[in-house]
Formats: structure tokens, sequence, C-alpha cells
């Protein structure tokens, strides 16, 4: 950004030369993804549920919300009747403290569908809380939870199970990974998460999509050898 407005200011005579020019910029570092593979979500789950954090995490794992997105959901953002979870705010940490912001993008505005066992893990979540507190997911106070609590909670959790460590925001993967890996359309799926375009989404997760297309082919080549060979 700031090269582009140099480039200007020496298109437009007010210096000389773009002194961007010789900067070396650092390499992008990119966190390694990391999912709960399949066969271990059950150890997970359980866990959770003795631990007593089953609903959140059962949740993000139905939506892959982003951390903060989770946190920020309210009662009133719950359509019972058609089973979506409108996302309208996140909780994050300002100056040392849990406030209520805005979202990411204008796209991280949006709905998201839930299932029927979904509807009835928020209905026991809300039995836990109680009617009159704002939140699903609430502090011990009632307020908003603090979004490094969860991490820790998630840890624990992890640890109790068996299981390596991960981020938070690797059960975010965790979701879009098993949903495409399950047949659902990647638009769909990037819709879903608050992308802004399924090429995003496509890029993010092309190892899922390109063993599906594998899958794809394979399954290509039966039709066609059963069709030739009649």
């Amino acid at each position: 950004v700031i090269s582009s407005a140099m480039n200007f200011a020496v298109a437009q005579k007010i210096i000389s030369e773009n002194p961007c020019k010789a900067v070396a910029l650092p390499k992008i570092e990119h966190k390694e993804m990391q999912t709960i593979p399949a066969e271990q979500l059950q150890a997970f789950l359980q866990e959770a549920k003795a631990t007593g954090v089953y609903e959140m995490y059962y949740i993000e794992l139905a939506t892959g919300l982003r951390r903060g997105e989770l946190l920020g959901l309210k009662w009133q953002d719950i359509d019972w009747k058609n089973g979506i979870i409108k996302v309208r705010r996140q909780v994050a940490r300002v100056d040392g403290e849990i406030v209520e912001a805005p979202l990411k993008t204008k796209n991280s505005y949006r709905t998201v569908s839930i299932g029927a066992d979904a509807i009835e893990v928020l209905k026991e979540q809300r039995k836990k809380v109680g009617r009159e507190i704002e939140y699903v997911f609430p502090s011990p106070n009632g307020g908003p939870i603090s979004p490094d609590s969860v991490l820790n909670m998630l840890h624990r959790v992890l640890e109790r199970a068996g299981l390596p460590k991960i981020r938070f925001h690797d059960l975010r993967h965790t979701f879009a990974t098993l949903a495409l890996q399950n047949g659902v359309d990647i638009k769909t799926v990037s819709g879903m998460l608050g992308h802004f375009s399924a090429g995003f989404t496509l890029d993010t997760y092309a190892h899922v999509t390109t063993s599906a297309q594998k899958e794809a082919a394979n399954t290509m080549g039966g039709v066609l050898r059963v069709a030739a060979n009649s």
C-alpha cells in the first residue's frame, strides 16, 4: 500500500524516486492447518461432555463460526422454527477488556443453517444458562466470555481426551474439512464460513477438494468402464 502511494507521488513529481523499491518484505508465515479427524471426534466430544462444555464445541463443529462470532451469539440470534443462526457480532479483547465488536467483514454478517440435533443441543444449553442470560455461551457472571478462556478450555479437553493440541480456529477448519469430505459443495461451505468468495475457500481447502476430485475421477472411470464393456 505504501509503495503504491509512493509510485503515485513519483508520478505527481512530488518525490523523485520510490523509496520502497529497495525494501525486502518478510515472508508471510502461514500457520499449519490442523483438524480433528472424524475418528477422533467421539473422544473429543465425550471429554467435552464430561467437562461441561459439550454444547459450545458441538455448535462450533456444526457451524464453523469464528471464535469471536461463537462467543458473541445471543439467544435473539437463534431462529428456532427455521433452524437458523444469525451472525451479527463478535466478542473480542480490546485494550484488556472483553467487549462486543463489529464483525470482520461484510460477508461475516450472515445466516447459518443448523440441523435438528444442533437445535436440541442449544435447547439444553438454554436450560443450563437460564432464560435471563442473553449470551448463548456466557461467562460465570452472565456477560461475554473471554476468547482466551475458551482456548485454554479447549486445550484441557484435548489433553484429557489424549488428542494433540490445536488452535480454536482449527475447529473451524475441522467443520469445513468434514463438510467438504461429506459432499457439501464449496459455495455452500464458503457462505457458512463467511468467506468473501468461494475461490478463497477453494484455495484454503485445496487439499480436501483435490482428494474429492480423485474420488470423482475414479467413480467416473468405473461408470465409463461398465458402459464401454456393455
